[in-house]
């Protein structure tokens, strides 16, 4: 469920903004200003939608966290490190690297914003050599390109406007650990960072056979949790670099992509057992991490040849054997 404040207190909804960024002071604002502030949560992913009705100036402090943007009207100045970065209406950014203060100037207008723990980017991505385990830094504060800025918004609107849509999408704990990776995902694809993604030799080396059958048995024996790519590379003792090319290597497919033709084979597996009368498709659906019910059912009509309602019903034939097991010969 939405938080919602609306006031013309601004220290006060300021407050609640800054218990996940780094305390905000104003420093100037106009006149009878107001701020409507609209927080979900996904996951250790924070959303805030602000709308402010007057300029304001506000020194922000540091913080462990990163903060993307995106100016939906008004504009954005950002000061920092003796340099000074504007954003206009439909422009996206990075507000600033963790543990570093920051001046802020935000227009009137709406100002769309996403907060994540470094910790869920280390979850998806190596570090550069030498670096802790998770410790990626984004090293730019643009997208790299326009196309990155359009895959960013849609990753965006796509969660807020589908999974933050649907208030039951907080009780699938797979369906919110899915919403919050994409976002993490998107942003090391969006801007740039220092995270590894070409193969060392050792993990050429390391993409081998047994590596994939470690990895496939850990993927099917943990299908029903919300694990991430490092679990999986934790768990064959390589890199996720070293998993993604074995599974590219062998099967011609992403880890991802695995995991959710596993996880579609669950869905398939409890709607032919469900009773009609007290279980939908959508709740299977959402149960095993599909938020988007259209989405779910091209995927399982691609793999089963008919609709997930059909299943549900009892239709004939709808004990097709699982997709995943052509994948994993």
């Amino acid at each position: 469920m939405s938080l919602v404040i609306e006031t013309d207190d601004l220290d006060a909804a300021l407050a609640v903004l800054s218990a996940e960024r780094g305390v905000i002071r104003v420093r100037n604002c106009g006149e009878q200003a107001r701020l409507r502030l609209v927080r979900d949560s996904i996951g250790s992913v924070v959303i805030d939608r602000v709308t402010l009705s007057a300029d304001f100036d506000a020194d922000v402090g540091p913080a462990d966290v990163l903060v993307f943007g995106q100016v939906s009207s008004g504009a954005v100045s950002i000061r920092a490190q003796r340099t000074e970065r504007r954003y206009a209406r439909g422009e996206v950014y990075l507000a600033g690297q963790p543990r570093s203060g920051r001046t802020l100037t935000a227009g009137a207008g709406e100002h769309e914003q996403v907060v994540i723990d470094p910790d869920l980017i280390g979850q998806v991505a190596e570090p550069a050599p030498g670096q802790a385990a998770g410790a990626v830094r984004f090293t730019g504060y643009w997208a790299v390109s326009q196309q990155a800025a359009d895959m960013w918004r849609s990753a965006y609107g796509y969660v807020r406007d589908t999974v933050l849509a649907d208030p039951a999408s907080a009780d699938h704990p797979l369906l919110v650990a899915n919403a919050a990776r994409l976002l993490a995902v998107t942003a090391l694809a969006a801007f740039p960072n220092d995270a590894v993604t070409e193969p060392t030799v050792q993990d050429r080396h390391d993409g081998s056979p047994a590596t994939l059958r470690r990895a496939l048995a850990y993927i099917d024996e943990h299908a029903h949790e919300a694990i991430a790519a490092a679990d999986v590379a934790a768990a064959s003792s390589v890199t996720i670099r070293a998993v993604q090319l074995a599974f590219r290597r062998h099967l011609d497919i992403t880890p991802t992509e695995y995991i959710r033709r596993i996880r579609l084979d669950y869905a398939h597996r409890q709607l032919l057992t469900a009773d009609p009368g007290h279980e939908s498709v959508t709740a299977v659906a959402s149960r095993w991490g599909f938020s988007s019910p259209s989405r779910f059912a091209a995927a399982y009509r691609k793999a089963y040849g008919l609709r997930p309602s059909q299943t549900l019903r009892g239709a004939p034939g709808s004990s097709t054997p699982p997709a995943c097991e052509a994948a994993g010969d």
